[in-house]
């Protein structure tokens, strides 16, 4: 099994909810990234639960996954997806990202160098990893390195 379908069919089907008293404030990030594939929006986000999954898979920090140097392999980009999709579309497994993935290189002219860029730093992003301020900096960082290319 690929991604984190192993892991996840050993998981509890019993989930609790902790309820925590929150004032309604605006929220400091944006809640979610959305990956449109087809025209069809995606929700992101990655989950303490979910970090936790990744971190165990790869023995190390998500940050390690995606910050080492240049794109990481899409493997670990998919399973990331993964990750940030199964809190809001249960169920999907590893192919299904790599045919959604697949589906978007064909049908919205994608590749892994703006997916890292347009998919997985956002997705860190509203998942906790970086400010905004970082963010811009990762951003502007790697379009200055697709120049040089």
């Amino acid at each position: 099994m690929d991604g984190l379908d192993e892991m996840l069919q050993t998981e509890d089907k019993e989930k609790k909810v902790v309820a925590m008293n929150q004032k309604e404030e605006q929220p400091k990030r944006k809640q979610f990234h959305f990956w449109s594939v087809a025209g069809v929006d995606h929700k992101l986000k990655l989950t303490t639960s979910m970090i936790t999954k990744l971190e165990s898979k790869y023995k190390t920090n998500v940050i390690n996954l995606v910050m080492n140097e240049g794109v990481p392999p899409l493997s670990v980009m998919l399973t990331i997806v993964q990750a940030a999709l199964i809190p809001w579309e249960h169920g999907t497994s590893y192919k299904d990202v790599e045919k959604l993935f697949d589906l978007w290189l064909e049908q919205d002219g994608g590749d892994q160098q703006s997916f890292f860029k347009e998919v997985i730093v956002p997705l860190m992003a509203v998942s906790g990893f970086f400010t905004e301020k970082q963010t811009a900096e990762i951003l502007e960082s790697l379009e200055e390195r697709a120049s040089q290319i």
